[in-house]
């Protein structure tokens, strides 16, 4: 039994809250994602994770969904061992999935190269959920060490998948959504150039908005040097995709660009 997706978590009807708390769907909108009972959910899908972490994910309803997402991951691990994660990657619940996301964040002894590794599936995942956990689950990691994420980053920036194309340019926005800052990028954004140039002129719209939202944020802090930056883009690149993600950037600082926007 399927049902429209609400646009607010009381309008989901309870069919359909059932199939999403029983990990039996996997949630269609973001408000669909909000409603969903993590301590339910964890008992549906986990069933030997023990009363204990089920009663403190249930203590934590009411707090955000990022941290109740790095909580189940963490009551998953502490549980059930870092291999959960392999257990939970594939589970038709984009939450679950998620979960795996922070537990691959979470884990200890990894190399940048190895943690990248570990979430490039997940950074690829089809559902749109998952993908932004699973950059917001390595951000810090990240931000850590800057040149050599910028590096390997780089190098995915040319990957066939523009899910991981996004990821690179999504996971370190100097400002980004639902995360921490990164304070080095918001003084010095050149230093994701390698990554940015790359993408310039994407033929993904779903790349292009990232891109032209990474440069909004920069503009907040450095408006100069984001003017630079679309000023010679589109000298060098004089496309469409250069364009708009130039608009997209410069919507803020400069609003006149706001005019023929993409809506």
């Amino acid at each position: 039994m399927s049902a429209s997706p609400g646009r607010r978590v009381q309008d989901i009807d309870s069919a359909r809250l059932a199939l999403l708390n029983s990990g039996q769907a996997a949630a269609a909108t973001l408000t669909e994602c909000l409603a969903v009972d993590f301590a339910a959910l964890m008992e549906a899908t986990l069933p030997d994770i023990g009363t204990q972490a089920i009663a403190t994910m249930r203590e934590a309803a009411a707090a955000g969904i990022a941290q109740r997402m790095r909580l189940a991951a963490r009551l998953v691990r502490e549980a059930l061992g870092p291999q959960a994660g392999d257990r939970l990657r594939k589970h038709s619940s984009d939450s679950v999935r998620g979960w795996t996301c922070f537990i691959v964040g979470a884990e200890d002894g990894m190399t940048l190269d190895q943690r990248l590794a570990a979430i490039r599936p997940l950074a690829d995942d089809p559902h749109f959920g998952v993908r932004e956990w699973a950059w917001m689950a390595v951000r810090p990691h990240l931000a850590a060490d800057l040149d050599m994420a910028v590096s390997r980053l780089a190098g995915w920036s040319i990957d066939p998948s523009e899910r991981i194309r996004r990821f690179t340019s999504e996971a370190l926005r100097p400002r980004g959504v639902w995360c921490a800052h990164i304070a080095t990028l918001k003084k010095h954004p050149e230093i994701a150039l390698p990554v940015l140039e790359l993408l310039r002129s994407d033929p993904s719209v779903y790349v292009q908005n990232s891109v032209g939202n990474w440069l909004n944020d920069a503009s907040k802090d450095q408006p100069d040097w984001v003017r630079a930056i679309c000023a010679r883009w589109q000298a060098e690149s004089p496309v469409p995709q250069t364009t708009l993600i130039c608009r997209r950037a410069l919507r803020v600082i400069d609003p006149k660009t706001r005019q023929g926007k993409r809506a």
